[in-house]
């Protein structure tokens, strides 16, 4: 096993900076997800790492050696992609073997890395078969299987599950989590699936044009965002953002004044602020309650109503936002579109930025505030 550690790493096609100054450690053995949206720079950051791309400036070390120079082959990496990229005319057994037997590897100790593997993934039983008979989880177990066999010190992940459906996917979630748990082994994950780095990583790395706009354990991004871009991709429903000014402030709490005259009482180190400076209130989804006695009370015009069971989903019209107002409650909440809707948002979970966006630190965060 290995850590990777990169220092002000960049990477510039031309004139385009693509990766601007990455610092980044990633430890021994952690399960580690680079996420973001599309063309944020995640997947050619893990290039970098795999050696597939060349850096333009910084230092790129595995294991404690610089790898700048070194080619992918001899960096102690597995690279597992998106497309499979199995051979179609091989069996699962030679697609496995395939590396090896390239390196010359006695062919007794093939036979016993391929089945190590095969049973690791469940797929024993399927050695003998061609890539074309097998489902888009197996194709994409075999892929991982490729990887186990060369050992590496190092496993890269690019967006594996994409192109499996949705019920796959979260099998597949589970099948990668119990693999690191059983390899011990350092994993570096791309997606674009903030579900899947919540429910994988050790860490997560949010990624914005090419920049770590926070690197933290998914409790931490979720509960203490350190800017309005990590708050609004972290958590699925997204979080409302409000605009407001700001009435008062320290580091007890704020009072904020909402572009519609309503006043929320915040549970925020406010210290640094000033009174009459604009902010934005974020409130997650799940963070709005239909008691509102002890809770900031907002009055909301209910336009659209998704029943799915465990929780009713609706979507607000509130004066002063420019979208709906997202609200996650619970399944049995009486709730129709065209109501007229009191909604409660407990202080200790409101969400508050700057005008630079930047957040101000959320006091102790309580247990989960359930619907009422």
């Amino acid at each position: 096993m290995a850590d990777v550690k990169l220092v002000q790493v960049q990477k510039a096609y031309g004139e385009v900076q693509v990766l601007r100054d990455i610092d980044l450690h990633v430890k021994d053995g952690e399960f580690m997800v680079f996420v973001g949206p599309s063309g944020c720079g995640k997947s050619t950051l893990l290039r970098t790492i795999a050696g597939l791309e060349d850096i333009t400036g910084g230092t790129l070390a595995i294991g404690g050696r610089v790898v700048n120079d070194v080619p992918p082959a001899e960096r102690g990496i597995a690279m597992v992609f998106q497309s499979y990229a199995l051979y179609p005319h091989m069996n699962l057994f030679d697609n496995m073997a395939f590396g090896l037997q390239l390196a010359k590897v006695p062919k007794q100790e093939i036979k016993r890395s391929v089945e190590q593997a095969a049973k690791i993934l469940h797929i024993d039983h399927l050695l003998d078969r061609k890539p074309k008979a097998l489902s888009g989880g197996q194709r994409q177990r075999v892929a991982i299987g490729r990887a186990i066999v060369r050992k590496p010190e190092v496993f890269l992940f690019d967006e594996p599950l994409s192109n499996l459906d949705a019920a796959l996917r979260v099998k597949m979630r589970y099948e990668f989590a119990k693999l690191h748990e059983e390899l011990k082994t350092t994993m570096v994950y791309v997606t674009h699936d903030q579900v899947e780095a919540m429910t994988l990583a050790d860490r997560i790395v949010v990624l914005s044009a090419g920049r770590i706009e926070q690197i933290g354990s998914p409790l931490q991004l979720y509960e203490q965002p350190d800017n309005l871009f990590v708050a609004g991709f972290i958590g699925s429903p997204k979080m409302n953002f409000l605009r407001g000014e700001l009435l008062r402030g320290d580091a007890r709490g704020a009072e904020v004044r909402l572009t519609n005259g309503d006043v929320m009482h915040c549970a925020v180190d406010a210290a640094r602020a000033q009174p009459g400076a604009p902010v934005t209130l974020g409130v997650r989804p799940e963070h709005f309650t239909t008691s509102a006695e002890r809770a900031n009370p907002l009055h909301a015009h209910v336009t659209f109503v998704e029943a799915l069971g465990s929780s009713t989903q609706a979507y607000c019209d509130y004066p002063g936002t420019e979208e709906p107002l997202t609200c996650q409650l619970d399944g049995r909440t009486p709730i129709r579109s065209g109501q007229a809707l009191t909604l409660g948002v407990p202080p200790e979970w409101c969400y508050l930025f700057d005008a630079q966006g930047q957040a101000f630190h959320r006091l102790a965060a309580p247990a989960r505030q359930e619907a009422a």
